[in-house]
């Protein structure tokens, strides 16, 4: 299951989106593009909200700097974000991996969003996801669908443990980690964290004199996150759990896992 000029963190989750159509304001092609971290980062403050809105109980949950891919082909990804100190919107963009020209979407709580005929609404907007609700039956199945092995393979063979709302693949996900309140470290330098239903997380960067760091995971060939430029305080997403970035040293970033 892996910037805008605002900050972000990342609990079921989901991500993706292909050939989209929002009631969002089009914004055309742009977005948080995938660079590389120089050896100094001036990160903006996020002025928050961090979240606005309510998540749905078995909604996609879209990381930030991720995409999803979505039942039957497509995606979506968490391609930018905004917040002014009392609302906050998302850039969604399309396709579960970015790609050049790709359109995208500015939108809000409540903002319907079809995505390669598939109706979603956009129920929740966070620093690091955006939860969309499929408005048909049958998509909210196919997402929540059991896979046939919950062992990860490698590739797109593991769509249906890294893009799934399945409450059996998340609950094994989550065991992988600390338990709730106590500390995950994940180093720097190549280290990577493989979680057993695929995603495997890592860290791009730490800077310890601006005091940020970049995070990211991928599973299935897809970065379904990417967390440029988090502070000690943020809160970030993965594989469906939430943390808090603890502490930054030069080894390595701490997370203190929040969510049961």
């Amino acid at each position: 299951m892996f910037s805008p000029a605002s900050k972000y963190g990342i609990a079921g989750a989901t991500l993706a989106l292909w050939a989209l159509t929002a009631c969002g304001s089009s914004s055309g092609s742009g977005g948080d593009d995938p660079t590389t971290a120089p050896a100094t980062r001036q990160a903006a403050e996020d002025k928050g909200p961090q979240c606005v809105g309510v998540a749905a109980a078995d909604g996609v949950h879209v990381l930030r700097g991720g995409g999803f891919r979505l039942p039957g082909g497509g995606g979506v990804q968490y391609a930018g974000a905004a917040a002014d100190g009392t609302s906050r919107t998302a850039t969604l963009r399309d396709g579960a991996r970015y790609g050049s020209g790709q359109q995208q979407w500015t939108v809000k709580p409540g903002s319907p969003v079809t995505v390669s005929g598939h109706a979603y609404t956009v129920r929740q907007v966070c620093s690091y996801r955006v939860v969309l609700e499929p408005k048909d039956a049958k998509e909210k199945a196919a997402l929540a669908a059991a896979p046939e092995s919950m062992k990860f393979a490698g590739g797109s063979a593991d769509n249906a443990l890294c893009f799934t709302t399945n409450r059996a693949v998340l609950a094994a996900a989550a065991k992988s980690f600390p338990a709730k309140g106590q500390t995950l470290s994940l180093l720097d330098n190549g280290g990577v964290k493989q979680l057993p239903t695929g995603p495997s997380l890592t860290v791009s960067y730490i800077d310890t004199t601006a005091g940020t760091a970049g995070l990211g995971a991928n599973c299935a060939g897809v970065p379904v996150a990417l967390y440029k430029d988090v502070r000690v305080g943020d809160t970030v997403e993965l594989a469906g759990v939430l943390f808090k970035v603890s502490g930054l040293t030069e080894q390595a970033v701490r997370l203190t896992r929040t969510s049961g």
